[in-house]
């Protein structure tokens, strides 16, 4: 079982994605590289990291709704609903993003917003305790197999991102991905 971070931890870690930096946590299938969803220099740092290319979009995970929430236009109720009735998984759904999401968050081009609340304890939990959504996307670098322990994560990456330790879930592929709208499987 992984111990919660202390008071302390919490309060470096904040200032350090409020600096515009990364952190790597574990997650339901791999470790996952995040940022603070509406910090600039976070996601271009993470970008730099993985060396991924801008025009692609990315995850943004909460621990709860109203984290998700100020990043996306107004849902009906019933799709509210909906949603929260099969969160946390490890299911990730497009929905219509408000126009001041990045566009490097959305992807280029694009209107929609790729969001999840995990089903994995630390993941949420990291997000509960910085009270921040966060950007999640797999830890590795461009065509690297995505780091599966806090080890592999240090030999990738160093002391260039702040590493929460603990153990990945047990899935072996990343979260699904579905439109909510049209109901499409995306990945």
């Amino acid at each position: 079982m992984h111990r919660p971070l202390s008071f302390q931890q919490i309060a470096q870690l904040r200032a350090h994605l409020k600096r515009g930096g990364v952190v790597a946590y574990p997650t339901e299938s791999c470790y996952g590289l995040g940022a603070l969803p509406d910090n600039v220099r976070g996601l271009r740092t993470l970008l730099r990291l993985k060396k991924r290319p801008q025009h692609k979009g990315m995850i943004v995970i909460g621990a709860n709704w109203s984290q998700l929430q100020p990043h996306l236009c107004r849902l009906p109720c019933d799709d509210v609903a909906a949603l929260q009735a099969i969160w946390p998984a490890p299911k990730t759904v497009l929905l219509p993003a408000k126009p001041t999401v990045l566009p490097n968050l959305r992807g280029r081009g694009r209107n929609k917003l790729a969001v999840r609340i995990p089903a994995h304890d630390i993941a949420r939990g990291l997000c509960q305790q910085v009270q921040a959504a966060l950007v999640s996307t797999s830890c590795n670098r461009a065509k690297q197999r995505p780091c599966r322990n806090e080890r592999e994560v240090r030999r990738q990456f160093g002391r260039q991102v702040y590493v929460v330790g603990g153990r990945v879930g047990r899935r072996r592929q990343p979260s699904e991905i579905v439109d909510w709208a049209s109901q499409q499987r995306i990945r």
